[in-house]
């Protein structure tokens, strides 16, 4: 049976959102879950969890780096604590931290990152987080997350609380629509193919999944065989998708809503070189972004399905 070229990509909740109710509803599951906060559980939305267990609540003021060693000491005492802020405040500010109090030692904190990407708008370049995939990547021993809806936020969430071990996960701020059905299964390291095809591969995660969705109708309506991967889990990346795609389809497009240096694509790129060398394209940012509702931003800077269509485009040229 020939693939859907069109996928009904209906209206979901953030992914910060389906973050803080699954952390809440892990609460209730297990007393040794916690959520840690730095004077942003508003906007993290921790404060579904501080609202019905406030006893494992910490707020720890604007103080990120302190947050990452509470964090660390409920971890080493059996707690199962969950640290939330701005992607590029708990990554940035608290990475030092992150690498000796986490990371070196390989406590079972989990680390949150909301408010990422240029998508967070108006807020502007101080607070967009770009490079923080390529930071948590960097950390020996991290499974790293980027859902792209809330059914795979709150699987991978409960995920994380499930393996031992330090966990980022990666959120954003807008409401993005829901491409997964509510029993989809999601496994650490193990990306979904939510499209089959023949001539090229479009690799995707977070908010740039549905762009890649969009753009694999209009290259399907130009008899273009087009293959969609949700790359999930950035961390431990999935080699046997990414070898099997490069042998099968012979050109790769990789698109996120980060820096191209560090982020989903270059961890691809090693895989492909490794195994089956084929031409690829990356979608992303290459510089830091402005001011701007997410749309103008998300437009000025090429993530959209229209930018993914033109790389595919580009890189079928030289498969040719």
């Amino acid at each position: 049976m020939a693939a859907p070229t069109k996928f009904e990509l209906k209206p979901g909740m953030a992914t910060r959102e389906a973050f803080g109710k699954t952390l809440a509803a892990l609460g209730r599951e297990n007393p040794a879950v916690w959520a840690v906060d730095a004077d942003l559980s508003k906007s993290t939305l921790t404060s579904y969890f501080a609202k019905e267990f406030p006893d494992r609540f910490v707020s720890c003021g604007i103080a990120e780096a302190n947050m990452v060693g509470v964090a660390a000491g409920l971890a080493v005492s059996g707690k199962i604590p969950f640290a939330a802020s701005f992607s590029a405040f708990i990554m940035n500010k608290g990475f030092e931290q992150l690498r000796v109090l986490v990371a070196y030692p390989g406590v079972n904190a989990k680390i949150v990152g909301t408010h990422s990407g240029i998508s967070i708008g108006e807020d502007g370049p101080s607070q967009m987080s770009i490079e923080e995939i390529s930071l948590a990547c960097s950390l020996p021993g991290f499974v790293v997350f980027a859902p792209a809806d809330e059914v795979a936020t709150a699987a991978l969430v409960r995920a994380a609380a499930a393996h031992y071990g330090p966990v980022f996960i990666r959120t954003g701020r807008p409401k993005v629509p829901v491409i997964y059905a509510a029993d989809q299964k999601f496994e650490i390291g193990k990306a979904i193919e939510l499209a089959p095809g023949a001539d090229v591969s479009l690799f995707a995660n977070g908010l740039l999944v549905a762009e890649a969705l969009r753009a694999r109708e209009a290259l399907e309506a130009e008899g273009i065989s087009t293959r969609v991967v949700d790359f999930h889990t950035v961390k431990p990346l999935d080699r046997d998708a990414v070898a099997r795609a490069a042998a099968e389809t012979r050109a790769i497009v990789v698109a996120e809503e980060h820096l191209v240096d560090g982020g989903l694509g270059v961890r691809v790129a090693q895989v492909v070189t490794e195994t089956n060398p084929c031409p690829m394209e990356f979608v992303g940012l290459t510089a830091y972004a402005e001011s701007g509702t997410p749309d103008q931003l998300l437009d000025k800077y090429g993530m959209r399905a229209a930018n993914i269509v033109a790389a595919a485009h580009k890189v079928l040229e030289r498969k040719r």
